[in-house]
């Protein structure tokens, strides 16, 4: 059974005056995507990729259409419930970090197990393997402006780690990075998804980066134009 199925995904945004349109960002939409997959949406901008992520996210309700995570349908959730999904079970990155500047590294990446209930000593320590795993442990006392975008957006993937997601949902998390710092973070998302079987699914406009998933799902118009395998991918 696949970890995260979409059918017949729609949303409608309401027009923004009367005399406007309303304006289809994504027409039905079909996936699944399987456990220890590496996934890049890609389009141009306005093609409806970053919608569809936030729906397959539960940030966005859809109008119509399911959204199937491990079973659960997220559109038949209530409002807390659907947060308590998004805080246990997704991690989400996104271009700006959204890091806090008064919290250090480590307090920033333990801060959805504190917000969760769980005692101090059990989320620090989560926090520190978290930062171990993208190779971040020795900043963890630093706070936000004492570290490199590169290093903050490490930290960023940390902190939607703690949690052991079952997927971690990218939304340009490269977008706002040099290329060197751009390619360690791509490499670091794609060696989770190798080595510890993390589904990871990212939207990217960067052709070359989208390359280098396992899988391509190209949007066009709010539809999915292509879902197809990378030949570019690192085995």
């Amino acid at each position: 059974m696949p970890i995260l199925q979409a059918e017949h995904l729609e949303k409608t945004f309401a027009a923004a005056s009367q005399a406007g349109a309303a304006v289809a960002a994504v027409c039905d939409v079909n996936l699944a995507i399987e456990v220890g997959e590496c996934v890049a949406i890609t389009g141009a901008s306005g093609s409806g990729k970053s919608t569809l992520l936030h729906m397959l996210g539960g940030i966005t309700r859809p109008t119509a259409g399911s959204v199937m995570l491990e079973g659960i349908d997220l559109a038949t959730l209530d409002d807390d419930a659907l947060a308590l999904v998004r805080r246990r079970r997704i991690g989400f990155v996104f271009q700006r970090y959204n890091l806090l500047p008064e919290l250090s590294l480590v307090e920033n990446v333990a801060l959805p197990l504190v917000l969760d209930g769980v005692p101090f000593l059990q989320s620090n320590a989560a926090a520190m393997s978290s930062l171990e795993t993208v190779g971040m442990e020795h900043r963890a006392g630093h706070r936000p402006d004492e570290l490199s975008g590169g290093e903050q957006q490490r930290g960023a993937i940390a902190r939607a780690l703690v949690a052991a997601p079952a997927i971690v949902l990218a939304d340009e998390p490269t977008g706002a990075l040099d290329s060197v710092n751009s390619r360690r973070v791509i490499e670091l998302l794609h060696r989770l998804a190798i080595e510890q079987k993390q589904t990871i699914i990212l939207v990217t406009h960067d052709a070359s980066i989208a390359r280098e998933a396992g899988r391509i799902i190209r949007v066009q118009d709010g539809r999915i134009e292509s879902d197809l395998p990378s030949t570019g991918a690192p085995r």
